[in-house]
Formats: C-alpha cells, structure tokens, sequence
C-alpha cells in the first residue's frame, strides 16, 4: 500500500498570508543562496489554522544545513512573532537535499508525505513511493528516541517555567501520539495528521491501555499538568511503544 500525501494543495487563510509571504521573504533575503526550498505542514498550510492558538510548521531544504545560521534564523522568527500575534509559534526544521533523496523513509517521508512546498523546486517529487511495511514503520521511528530524550531533558531543565513546560508537555503528547500512530499503519492505510482521529485509530487498533492514550491526548489539548505525573505516564507509553517496536523487529528478523 503507497502512502498518499497529506496536503495536496496549499490552502492558506487570509489572517496568515502576510505572514507566510513575509517568513519565505526574510529567510531568502538572509539565506537565498543556500536555500534549495522551503515547505510547510499543518493545519496553516491545510487552511484549518485557528488564529492565536496555532503554530507555524516549516521546514528548509538546502544543500548543507551547516550554512544555516540558527542564531539569526531565530531572530528572524522573535521578529516575525512580536508582528504576527495570530501565530503562537514557528517551528523550523532543516535537513539536506542528501537527506531527503537517501533517507527515503525518515527525511523523504517528512517532506513528501507531511509536507507541501511552498518556495523553490520540490524535491519531494524525486523520492520514489513510500510503501507502507514493517521496514517503513521502523525505519521512520530510527530517532524517536533521542527526540524523546531531548524532549524530557528540556523538560526537566525547564521545571519552573511554567510556560515552556507547558509547550513541551504537548510536543511530547503529540510526538509520542504520532509514534504510537506509525504502529497502525498496515491498518489505517494513510498518515493522518488530525490528531483525534489520530488517537481513535490507536484505540481501534493498537493493543494499549486506552486510559493511558485519552491522557497523552488530553495533555495535548491541556497540558497544565504536573511534571512529574506526566513524565512517569508518558514513560509507561513511551515502553509501549518501544516493546511494539522491538516485537516488529524481531519478527521481521525471523521472516527475513
């Protein structure tokens, strides 16, 4: 089964085009020459954003991200945010034309599949269909756990800012929903990005206590919990996930 793309037009709403347009402008204007393209997911780019409570999803192709300076590429972003209040924040992500062409099931997934090319030549387009199998499935998830581990590092080094833990207790949520998501893809058929019908599919299909997946959800769209309660919930999913993997593993290797 061909996974299909999740946006397959670009559907921006009329509060967020100046600042789209003004975003792609500042980054070329800083970066031009080393940019190859420039794309978005979520829901701006699906035409689903709701004013003041989404985020801005981008994500820079360019020949070495190395040539990326991060320190002004997030001044660009505190500019962008004091001017455009109606985004809640902008997520930037970089990776290479390398990555994307020979990382077929990780970086070639992200941009193909989740992404929509908003500036420049989509490289997308070159990386062959993604069948949907075991091999995929573990493949996509080869760094879940360093992002999971930075993720509780931030966590825990942000303990009193109540404000950023907050931020980080729903990209957890979210990230380890969509881990736990790639497991039902031989039954689901599709990636989805719709994170409720995202978590009933995991009800239907993944063998997971169901409180444990309806309290990953409910920090996602609530996440003034305490830490430590979070954390010790999260881990119990985060093994489920991990057992789930390593049992997929270990049968392909028998199959093989």
């Amino acid at each position: 089964m061909i996974l299909e793309k999740v946006i397959d037009r670009v559907v921006i709403q009329s509060e967020y085009k100046d600042f789209v347009n003004k975003y792609i402008d500042h980054l070329l204007a800083e970066f031009k020459d080393k940019i190859h393209s420039i794309y978005m997911c979520g829901s701006i780019p699906k035409g689903t954003a709701k004013p003041f409570q989404s985020d801005a999803d981008f994500t820079i192709v360019c020949v070495n991200p190395n040539d990326i300076d991060y320190e002004k590429l997030s001044a660009i972003k505190d500019r962008l945010l004091e001017e455009y209040p109606v985004v809640t924040k902008i997520d930037t992500v970089i990776c290479s034309i390398d990555d994307v062409l020979n990382k077929p099931n990780e970086w070639g997934f992200w941009v193909k599949i989740i992404c929509v090319c908003v500036y420049g030549d989509d490289v997308g387009e070159k990386v062959p269909p993604i069948m949907i199998s075991p091999d995929f499935i573990l493949d996509l998830n080869t760094e879940t756990k360093e992002e999971v581990d930075r993720i509780i590092h931030r966590l825990l080094s942000h303990a009193n800012d109540r404000t950023m833990t907050t931020r980080l207790i729903k990209g957890y949520s979210k990230r380890l929903l969509r881990a736990l998501y790639s497991l039902v893809l031989e039954n689901t058929g599709v990636w989805e990005d719709d994170m409720i019908t995202m978590k009933n599919a995991i009800l239907k299909y993944c063998e997971i206590d169901s409180a444990l997946v309806e309290y990953l959800y409910a920090c996602y769209l609530d996440s003034h919990v305490p830490v430590e309660e979070f954390l010790a919930i999260a881990d119990e999913g985060y093994r489920c996930f991990e057992n789930a993997l390593n049992r997929m593993a270990a049968s392909r290797t028998s199959f093989n």
